[in-house]
């Protein structure tokens, strides 16, 4: 049974219908409680890191979180919660989840740098923000096990203002192009994200979701 973390951010329903669609059994809450016996965990959301940390750590997310990837059990963040599975948020400034080291940067911060992260390359005319779209994946470092039977190249929705600044390159599974390297794909042993919305992404975002629901973990 899959769990999906519930923290009052946005867009956590549709990754429920998604897993519906494709026929897996989930529960969504609110209550870590209710997900303790789940075999792997989703962790979604959509809104502003300082608030949906508020929220995890009112719930008891956070712990909970912590200590579910501290076991080695499979965990699943998308946008919000791939951001947010790192040490620090530019977006209100905030300590997070720390499951994957590294900070979170705003777009304009890193068109502004001309560079961000150790993935990241110059950039001459800065795009729109926030980065609304369809984007191709380019892997890297071997890619995720998640991206199984998918090709590279294959393009995914996204939605974001902010992104992903992990410490060690070696994380990074698969990027997009958007005026900078953006990490797409990160994954250090059990915790895999995705800054694009598989749930949104047409029939290869539904195979992601097939392949953490029914492969088994593979160590990174």
């Amino acid at each position: 049974m899959i769990g999906i973390v519930d923290y009052n951010a946005g867009n956590i329903t549709s990754v429920k219908r998604a897993l519906d669609f494709i026929g897996v059994e989930s529960v969504l809450s609110k209550n870590p409680y209710d997900l303790e016996h789940a075999t792997r965990i989703i962790f979604p959301g959509v809104g502003e890191a300082s608030y949906a940390m508020a929220q995890l750590k009112k719930t008891g997310f956070d712990t909970f979180l912590k200590d579910w990837a501290k076991s080695g059990k499979p965990l699943m963040g998308i946008c919000l919660g791939s951001q947010i599975i790192f040490d620090y948020s530019e977006e209100g400034n905030v300590p997070c989840l720390g499951l994957i080291h590294g900070r979170i940067r705003h777009l304009k911060t890193v068109f502004s740098e001309k560079k961000a992260c150790a993935c990241s390359e110059t950039l001459e005319n800065p795009l729109k923000i926030p980065h609304i779209g369809w984007n191709s994946l380019a892997f890297q470092n071997g890619s995720s096990y998640l991206l199984k039977n998918i090709k590279e190249g294959s393009d995914f929705y996204f939605v974001h203002s902010y992104i992903i600044c992990p410490d060690d390159e070696k994380v990074i599974k698969a990027t997009v192009d958007y005026g900078v390297k953006i990490p797409a794909c990160v994954e250090s042993g059990s915790v895999t994200a995705f800054q694009f919305h598989p749930e949104k992404s047409g029939e290869c975002g539904l195979q992601i979701l097939r392949n953490f629901c029914c492969e088994d973990i593979i160590e990174a």
